[in-house]
């Protein structure tokens, strides 16, 4: 008797999250998301989820979608070595479409605690945990040729960034879906609660989303890396890819109100778009 209780309460529960991600993957693909044209091949969506409709919760979504050919618009990284600026104005020096925030780094002495080489150059090596291994945001890159982007997944050799042939490398992670599988995600705490996130993904038919997801307020609550993953996969992509989020999380877009800040960034804890923490690096989208 007991056991048949069991297993009717295992496979109602089990039904009913089927049925809730059943109801937030319709809600996604169904949405009416505010678009604006920033630039050719570049185009910028955002919805706020105010109805605790998404995941359950208050959730404030915006991304870039941006062909990847190379053509009219094109990636870049911004980096400093040591130096620590805004993504804002990471963007407004170096004349950028749009710009968003990149990997991990160190934020008593300033740079990247992640690899990083830029035209060539290598500006930051990759920080090993204590036990001499890497951490999860250091086994997959971001990698740009020509203008054109793209995700590499960590080898397992020691050198594996290294020996990456394209000029601008940015390692970052964990790295959620690559090529439809999705990845063996890890129990931490930074992994299951939510925070504010920032991810890129890569569509099938090669476009690129730059996506921010605000958190730490009643009106977005952020989302765990397991949420981030299906919200990805619900928006289309194939490879997803979590960058630096929290405080980092910041999108910007060159000549939009409220100096080009489209999320909610949370540093100043405040619900407003002067919240920006500085950071070591960023993705640029500008023009050929």
């Amino acid at each position: 008797m007991l056991k048949r209780i069991f297993i009717y309460t295992l496979i109602s529960f089990t039904s009913s999250i089927s049925f809730a991600q059943n109801i937030d993957s319709i809600t996604v693909v169904k949405t009416k998301w505010e678009r604006t044209r920033i630039a050719k091949q570049v185009k910028l969506y955002r919805h706020h989820f105010n109805q605790k409709n998404l995941f359950a919760a208050n959730e404030n979504i915006s991304f870039l979608e941006i062909k990847n050919t190379g053509r009219r618009a094109i990636f870049a990284l911004g980096a400093e070595e040591k130096e620590l600026i805004t993504t804002s104005n990471f963007g407004i020096r170096d004349t950028a479409i749009a710009a968003l925030n990149g990997n991990f780094f160190d934020v008593k002495n300033g740079g990247s605690v992640d690899f990083v080489r830029v035209n060539g150059k290598v500006i930051n090596t990759n920080r090993l945990d204590k036990n001499g291994e890497r951490a999860r945001h250091q086994q997959a890159a971001v990698v740009i040729d020509n203008g054109k982007i793209m995700v590499k997944k960590w080898d397992g050799s020691t050198d594996w960034e290294t020996k990456l042939s394209e000029q601008n490398i940015m390692l970052n992670g964990p790295l959620l879906t690559y090529n439809t599988n999705d990845e063996l995600l890890d129990t931490t705490s930074f992994t299951r609660l939510r925070h504010p996130r920032t991810c890129l993904g890569i569509k099938p038919n090669g476009k690129i989303l730059l996506l921010t997801v605000d958190g730490r307020n009643e009106n977005s609550a952020g989302m765990s890396l397991h949420e981030l993953t299906k919200l990805m996969k619900w928006l289309g992509c194939t490879t997803s890819i979590n960058f630096d989020g929290g405080g980092s999380t910041t999108l910007w877009v060159n000549g939009m109100p409220n100096g080009g800040v489209v999320n909610y960034p949370t540093d100043n804890k405040k619900w407003d778009h002067e919240g920006q923490r500085k950071v070591a690096n960023v993705i640029l989208v500008k023009k050929k």
